[in-house]
């Protein structure tokens, strides 16, 4: 596999190709991915002055046969650029490779021993029920803005994020570049909540959400979507 280095209204000299290959070792990528199918670097120029300290971009995007890893910075010269995106491709293919490896590592916990390894697990009696179920106790908790009762989630996490409207092709883009499976953006054509998420391979697939003040949630049990199909 060969790294192809390309520029984008602006020359590559044979001396920052040659700085390319030598700042991305294929050795120690292949090494957390072996199914890597290519590696390309773009170089552009922003010619805007005021952005001199950020008028050099280098974009690093790393294909294999699972999910596409970007990285990209900016800089005031192409090896600067190069060096802060080759660093957060790595953390990235760390993360990735780590991801994997517990994965294929991880063990399922016998039920008789999960009290010994998940602190505040529920004991089950001779029964099977926890013992304030078999008191005829539910406990009632406040989990984020919802009052569980019982068990119920483990973990509630809010967050209120402010984006401007995008194209479908610019949230294929961003999930891409974050290196998640999926994208939660407002499209930029209908103004509604959409979700973009990966499927199968090099599939993907869009969710959109559309307000109908003549449904309620007491007639439409389907209210909301899911990722599936």
């Amino acid at each position: 596999m060969d790294i192809v280095v390309k520029g984008r209204k602006t020359e590559v000299p044979e001396r920052f190709r040659k700085h390319v290959a030598e700042k991305l070792n294929l050795e120690k990528i292949q090494k957390l991915d072996a199914k890597v199918i290519s590696l390309d670097v773009e170089v552009s120029k922003e010619p805007n002055p005021r952005q001199a300290d950020r008028s050099d971009r280098v974009e690093i995007t790393l294909r294999s046969r699972g999910p596409v890893i970007r990285a990209e910075a900016a800089a005031s010269d192409p090896y600067a650029a190069l060096d802060l995106a080759a660093e957060k491709l790595g953390t990235r293919l760390r993360k990735q490779h780590d991801k994997r490896f517990s994965r294929r590592g991880a063990r399922r916990i016998p039920a008789a021993e999960v009290a010994d390894h998940v602190p505040g697990a529920a004991v089950l009696n001779g029964s099977g029920l926890t013992a304030a179920a078999d008191e005829g106790q539910v406990p009632t908790k406040k989990v984020g803005s919802l009052e569980v009762q019982g068990e119920g989630p483990l973990i509630v996490r809010e967050k209120t994020h402010v984006a401007a409207p995008m194209t479908l092709d610019q949230a294929l883009y961003e999930m891409e570049l974050v290196g998640h499976d999926f994208y939660l953006f407002v499209d930029s054509e209908t103004k509604e909540p959409s979700v973009v998420y990966r499927r199968h391979a090099y599939d993907y697939g869009v969710i959109h959400l559309r307000t109908d003040t003549m449904i309620t949630q007491e007639n439409s049990p389907e209210a909301g979507g899911t990722l599936g199909g």
